[in-house]
């Protein structure tokens, strides 16, 4: 196979691979020189003008400048094919190349087929704007009508070079580049399809929007007009009635005057004995309806003294209560309670009154006994009833979903009791405001001064005998 190659070729003998690539360069650099002069000369052969060539007009220009472009796009044809058969006149004695120097060399032909595209349109470009400097303006129309002219034509040369590149990567890659290509182009037809429904619905949609607001601004304005209409007619009525009651009172206050002026003193002698009679029949109103509403109270008082009362119903936390109960009177004594009720005002919870003496000791019961467990202080205060002070505590035991309130009677004279605040932290603050404010004294607290008013304050401002010792607050 060598040998024959060395036979077709003996002016290769002895020459590398390099030297045969260069040689062969040489040889097409020649062949497109060569070319390119046979250009210049067949252009200067087809172009002779003559000096004394007469004007021409319009349309005689355009024919020419038309019969130029395509003599050079001609031209261009030819150089382009004539490349071509230099760039493919490779030795045949040339070994195979492999598949990175193919890839170089398709890369190599892409490029120079791109640049010669490029070439062909400035070329074009140039000969279409070649035009005599003596033609006429043209008009708006004319001018549009070019432009558009213009921009197909260089639509249509984008159009091939995209081609010729495409052809060009598709020379240099494997079937399935094509075949991803036809994919990609495909995806890029449907998407572009897509998107101009997608335009087309929103215009429909927008379309309908814009007739909807005008129907509906149509009828707000009719709606609008006939409201406008009502209340005008409404304002114009209500204006004549008032106008109407105010010249019937200037008309009844000028004849009571006329009266009073024309009477004289029997006038205002009727008149006083007109207002007596009013007055002895307001007050006999009165009492009748004074009779009647105690005739109908005694009637309900007598009706309800006669129908049973209904009997109350048990609260459903009593069974709690009687829990705590027993539990503290087994474990403390039965005399450590004042008293223990449902208190219907407060969400039916348990409450226990304390005597001031067992209070602390219900208090630690209250937590630390296994069947109570009230481990949480959610609320603690006092109040002064005048006769006594009370402190209320609210405990809410997690383990059994429980409530019970303890409160504690307090002397005003003494106003001392024990603290809660060893047995639970949150007790510590309120103490202090139950001190502050009222000055119950909470025997065990670990810091028990003022914590709203000042240390320097005189007095309780929450005792109902508070006296202000500055007049001015």
């Amino acid at each position: 196979m060598t040998k024959e190659r060395d036979d077709q070729n003996p002016t290769n003998d002895g020459l590398s691979i390099e030297e045969q690539k260069k040689k062969a360069a040489a040889e097409a650099k020649a062949k497109a020189l060569e070319l390119a002069k046979q250009r210049k000369a067949e252009k200067e052969a087809a172009n002779p003008e003559p000096a004394s060539e007469p004007e021409l007009t319009k349309e005689e220009l355009k024919k020419k400048a038309a019969a130029e472009a395509k003599a050079k796009a001609l031209e261009l044809a030819k150089q382009r094919k004539a490349e071509k058969e230099a760039a493919n006149s490779e030795p045949a004695s040339e070994p195979e190349l492999t598949k990175e120097e193919l890839k170089k060399k398709a890369a190599a032909e892409a490029k120079a087929k791109a640049l010669e595209l490029a070439k062909q349109r400035m070329a074009e470009k140039e000969a279409a704007n070649s035009e005599p400097a003596s033609e006429p303006e043209l008009t708006k129309e004319e001018l549009k009508k070019k432009a558009a002219a213009e921009a197909k034509a260089k639509a249509l040369e984008l159009a091939k070079q995209r081609m010729a590149e495409k052809e060009a990567d598709a020379a240099s890659t494997p079937d399935s580049s094509l075949e991803e290509t036809d994919d990609l182009a495909k995806q890029k037809a449907l998407a572009a399809a897509k998107a101009k429904a997608a335009a087309a619905a929103k215009a429909k949609a927008a379309a309908a929007a814009k007739a909807k607001m005008l129907r509906d601004a149509g009828e707000s304005d009719t709606t609008e007009t006939a409201e406008a209409g009502e209340d005008e007619k409404a304002k114009a009525a209500a204006k004549a009635k008032a106008a109407a009651a105010a010249k019937a009172k200037a008309a009844a206050a000028a004849k009571a005057k006329a009266l009073r002026d024309a009477g004289g003193g029997e006038a205002a002698e009727t008149a006083g004995a007109g207002d007596d009679e009013k007055a002895k029949a307001i007050a006999a109103a009165k009492a009748k309806a004074a009779a009647a509403a105690k005739a109908r109270a005694a009637a309900n008082a007598k009706n309800a003294a006669e129908e049973p009362a209904e009997p109350e119903k048990p609260s459903p936390n009593q069974p709690f209560l009687d829990t705590y109960v027993k539990v503290i009177k087994e474990q403390l004594g039965p005399h450590v309670l004042e008293d223990a009720y449902i208190n219907k005002l407060s969400k039916d919870v348990p409450t226990l009154v304390a005597k001031p003496e067992s209070y602390y000791k219900i208090a630690d019961l209250l937590k630390h006994n296994e069947a109570l467990h009230f481990d949480y202080l959610s609320e603690m205060h006092g109040t002064d009833f005048e006769t006594h002070f009370e402190v209320y505590n609210h405990f809410y035991s997690y383990e059994n979903r429980q409530s019970v309130a303890l409160k504690v009677k307090i002397d005003r004279n003494s106003a001392t009791t024990h603290s809660i605040t060893p047995l639970w932290e949150g007790a510590n603050w309120p103490e202090r405001e139950t001190y502050d404010l009222l000055g119950i004294i909470f025997e065990g607290h670990p810091n028990l001064t003022r914590i709203m008013m000042p240390d320097d304050w005189v007095g309780h401002p929450l005792r109902k005998d508070y006296e202000p010792h500055d007049v001015e607050v």
